[in-house]
């Protein structure tokens, strides 16, 4: 953007502000927006329509592993980490936040029961005290959970076991619904265990599809305790196409779920789209592709007047990738992909993390009680777009040359997003995922001209691990709150022939405008 004469932090009368800003612009100390020479400016219309539904109540939560979750909270439920705690609750304002807890871990983890040996695939047992820090967590966010339980061991009765201690430890009130299984799909493709002479094992056979997860399902729920159940929490795209006749066969069915990562870390062949680079991270088909792919399941779950909610998901299976995962571009990508998610209907995402993974969002350091977060660059991104696409806002249309929707792209490079809160305002945010060129926008919105604010999201390159900022601010190498700063916002007028807003964003970075 131009260069920055003073941050507006808090409100000050319009006319004053107004007439601060004319001003500056007379004198040529603002000049917001100047680019280089040889740089057109890219024209957007932000169209007056709202489209789409009403942002949901918790929209942006986060997936735990049922090993790890004490590694976040601690194992006092009298002192759950309150980083952790202020952390999420910004993810999801004014409303309660939904945590997901499962991955892998889901069918390896038991309740252990009396002269029960647990299966080899088994190898996590929860604990009373493992209840306690999870309730705690819960009633100190009022959140909602959805748990995992055990399907891959074949054994109902260990299922229900699990569900009734969670039940007991947690309560009924915390627990939106049990999602009976990890992966499925993937049952007989990848190892579950190892028997006594190492060879691989797998919970299900070769020929195991979806009419035999849909009788296993059918099994479990007149097994289970009653409670919502949540599924089928696919990982590949190769079932979706029997989604409907699934959905159909399950009553008790509240959340239709599922999981995906648009790169993979453990692939080797780097000339693959799927290779864990920065480049693919943000290729339009990490994001657009990736919501596109759910488009239809999306469909399906709505039409049987279920909500859809993508409740595991990250830059790159395998726990991401060093180098990319952790840095900058995270934050662009997931900026621009939960607003595609969001445009295609899916009606909640979970971030998924543990600790030591290349994608976490946030890693904490203990000495006593006094808990510490670094921040990672995911993290800012996730925050951006919860503060832009505020509860009960909806998306606006937005319009470029040679694109349209309600997200518009130049060449996938210049991503352009548009909302309207309840109160009116309108928050414009325009990514730039190029390296080094930066982009100049004229954001033409509609109603009257008036003095608006923008703030950026940056970062010292893509590349980066650290050093990010939103509106001026920043954890920090690490935070003993998890509450970020009040952004600075630079004020920005129309101009006043075109009553358009002249923006920059600088390559490898986003800015809000909010007017």
């Amino acid at each position: 953007m131009a260069a920055v004469h003073r941050p507006v932090r808090g409100i000050r009368p319009l006319a004053a502000l107004t007439a601060c800003i004319l001003m500056l612009l007379a004198a040529g100390t603002l000049a917001p927006g100047r680019a280089a020479a040889d740089a057109p400016p890219l024209t957007v219309q932000v169209g007056a329509a709202p489209a789409g539904p009403p942002m949901a109540p918790g929209f942006l939560g986060v997936s735990f592993e049922y090993k790890a979750t004490h590694l976040y909270t601690g194992r006092d439920p009298g002192a759950v980490n309150p980083v952790l705690v202020a952390l999420l609750r910004r993810l999801a304002p004014g409303a309660r936040p939904y945590i997901r807890i499962g991955g892998n871990s889901t069918d390896q983890t038991w309740w252990p029961m009396r002269h029960v040996i647990p299966p080899r695939g088994v190898s996590y047992a929860l604990t009373k005290g493992w209840l306690r820090t999870t309730q705690a967590l819960a009633q100190a966010l009022h959140a909602r959970l959805i748990l995992g339980v055990n399907l891959a061991a074949g054994r109902p009765a260990l299922a229900v076991a699990e569900a009734r201690a969670l039940l007991a430890g947690i309560g009924r009130r915390n627990i939106d619904a049990f999602e009976i299984g990890n992966e499925p799909d993937l049952y007989n493709v990848f190892a579950w265990s190892r028997d006594r002479l190492g060879r691989v094992v797998f919970s299900r056979p070769a020929s195991y599809n979806v009419l035999a997860l849909a009788i296993d399902y059918v099994r479990w729920r007149a097994a289970l305790p009653s409670a919502p159940l949540a599924g089928p929490s696919f990982a590949s795209l190769s079932w979706t196409s029997a989604l409907g006749s699934f959905i159909a066969s399950q009553p008790r069915l509240s959340l239709v779920t599922f999981h995906r990562y648009p790169l993979r870390a453990c692939l080797s062949d780097t000339t693959s789209p799927l290779y864990a680079s920065i480049p693919n991270l943000l290729s339009d088909q990490a994001s657009h592709g990736l919501a596109m792919q759910l488009s239809a399941s999306v469909a399906v779950a709505h039409a049987h007047g279920l909500p859809f909610r993508l409740d595991e998901l990250n830059s790159a299976s395998c726990s991401g990738a060093r180098g990319v995962s952790d840095t900058f571009a995270s934050a662009l990508w997931v900026l621009d992909t939960l607003f595609e998610l969001a445009a295609n209907g899916v009606d909640g995402v979970n971030f998924h993390t543990l600790p030591g993974a290349a994608y976490e969002p946030f890693t904490f350091t203990r000495r006593g009680s006094s808990w510490r977060a670094f921040v990672h660059p995911l993290y800012y991104g996730a925050l951006a777009f919860a503060q832009a696409f505020p509860l009960r806002a909806r998306l606006l249309p937005v319009t470029v040359p040679a694109a349209g929707g309600a997200g518009a792209d130049a060449g996938a490079a210049v991503k352009v997003w548009a909302t309207q809160a309840p109160d009116g305002r309108i928050h414009v945010v325009a990514i730039n995922k190029q390296a080094t060129a930066p982009a100049q926008l004229q954001l033409q919105l509609p109603g009257a001209p008036s003095v608006a604010t923008v703030e950026s999201l940056s970062a010292p390159g893509l590349g980066a691990t650290s050093g990010v900022t939103l509106g001026g601010q920043t954890f920090g190498a690490q935070t003993a709150t998890g509450v970020l700063p009040p952004p600075g916002a630079t004020p920005v007028a129309p101009d006043p022939s075109s009553g358009a807003y002249n923006v920059q964003v600088p390559a490898g970075s986003a800015v809000i405008l909010t007017r």
